[in-house]
């Protein structure tokens, strides 16, 4: 049996008046995602729990068949396993994006989704000149990099996702409790170090946006978790363009295959994902494919931007793999979203999210398309998301 998760992250979505009454998924060309749900069953998913905070770590991790009140630590030590970073017991990682400020206000979270190189000249003066024994950065991929500080400081400060803050004051949404003032030092610190550097007066030339500040954020502890085969006897792979699904992948003990082009970004190469996943099928039972460029667009507001990436995922990862599959006598394909991002809220929420199964032994139900409402009449009802795998794995679905 091969295993296939297609993740379109950030899919699912709310009615939007300008799609008169549509949800961008719902307006979307989307043949091969109907398919699935057409030909398979179908129901909701509740991935993240109401008391956790609704992110792609926590989502992702219940996907994955983790349940997340009992493994989730933060996403930071998930970043810091992909980038092969190893935290000590008394270490503290953060997601730490590199950010837009302007005029004491969050501008963009993503400082323009800056080119990986050149945020990697920003982290490196950053870690020259406010790093030490105890303060360490490290580059990661785009906009999104790595704080790890010695001695247990940080974990219980209160810090706030700058994707859920763009248009409000720094000022506002600073760090806040135990260790918050070594935080909002680095914060204030890396503004004028970055301000002024010359990859920044480039991009200003270009008229695109500066990253003049660092922004931590999702800190814990190194992860400490079985691996997927040691919950599942199967061996896998995971394929994805962001560090945080690479780390997952890297805990999980997952094979994580790098595909070139891949960005993490609207301009992804939504193809070599797909292709790569039907070659790690050739000797892998299960394979994650994740693609972020959804997401992305959400944060921005872009509902155009939106549709094309669902329908890119649709034509360039759904469907090669659809026909890929056609190779194997025996398949099952889970198709979601981890959560969703609504256009009006630029941010993630508890909502659940639909899911489809199409297996090859032919089991349906009444649903016809593949949306957030349409599910609502399948088969599989409402489900948690961390018994999502053990289900699609044992047969129950």
């Amino acid at each position: 049996m091969k295993y296939v998760v297609l993740l379109c992250d950030g899919m699912a979505d709310y009615s939007l008046d300008e799609l008169d009454g549509k949800t961008p998924l719902q307006f979307a060309h989307t043949p091969n995602m109907d398919y699935i749900a057409r030909e398979g069953v179908s129901g909701q998913a509740v991935t993240i729990p109401p008391d956790m905070p609704p992110g792609s770590d926590v989502a992702n991790l219940s996907i994955l068949g983790y349940d997340p009140a009992k493994y989730y630590s933060g996403r930071g030590p998930l970043e810091a396993a992909s980038m092969g970073v190893e935290l000590g017991p008394d270490d503290i990682a953060f997601r730490c994006n590199i950010i837009t400020e302007k005029d004491g206000i969050i501008e963009d979270y993503s400082a323009g989704h800056i080119s990986t190189d050149e945020a990697g000249e920003l982290i490196k003066v950053v870690d020259e000149h406010l790093g030490s024994n105890g303060v360490k950065f490290y580059p990661g991929i785009s906009y999104r990099h790595l704080l790890v500080l010695s001695g247990g400081r940080g974990l219980d400060a209160q810090c706030t996702p700058p994707h859920d803050q763009v248009g409000q004051k720094v000022q506002d949404f600073l760090p806040g409790g135990q260790d918050s003032d070594l935080l909002i030092r680095l914060i204030m610190d890396s503004k004028p170090l970055l301000e002024g550097h010359e990859v920044n007066q480039a991009r200003a030339k270009e008229g695109k946006n500066i990253g003049n500040m660092i922004w931590p954020w999702a800190q814990g502890r190194a992860v400490s978790m079985p691996t997927f085969r040691e919950l599942y006897n199967i061996s896998g792979a995971m394929i994805s363009a962001v560090d945080l699904l690479k780390g997952l992948g890297v805990c999980a003990g997952l094979e994580v295959i790098d595909v070139p082009g891949a960005t993490g970004y609207l301009d992804t190469n939504y193809k070599g994902k797909a292709e790569a996943a039907l070659n790690a099928l050739e000797s892998d039972d299960f394979v994650y494919v994740h693609v972020e460029a959804a997401d992305e667009a959400s944060h921005i507001g872009d509902i155009d931007a939106k549709i094309k990436a669902i329908e890119d995922f649709d034509r360039k990862v759904a469907r090669l793999i659809l026909d890929g599959l056609a190779a194997f006598d025996d398949y099952k394909v889970l198709l979601m979203p981890d959560h969703r991002t609504p256009i009006p809220l630029r941010t993630h929420t508890h909502d659940p999210v639909p899911f489809a199964v199409l297996s090859s032994n032919g089991v349906g139900d009444e649903v016809t398309e593949y949306n957030e409402f349409s599910v609502e009449k399948g088969s599989l009802g409402i489900v948690k998301g961390h018994r999502i795998m053990n289900y699609l794995v044992n047969g129950v679905f």
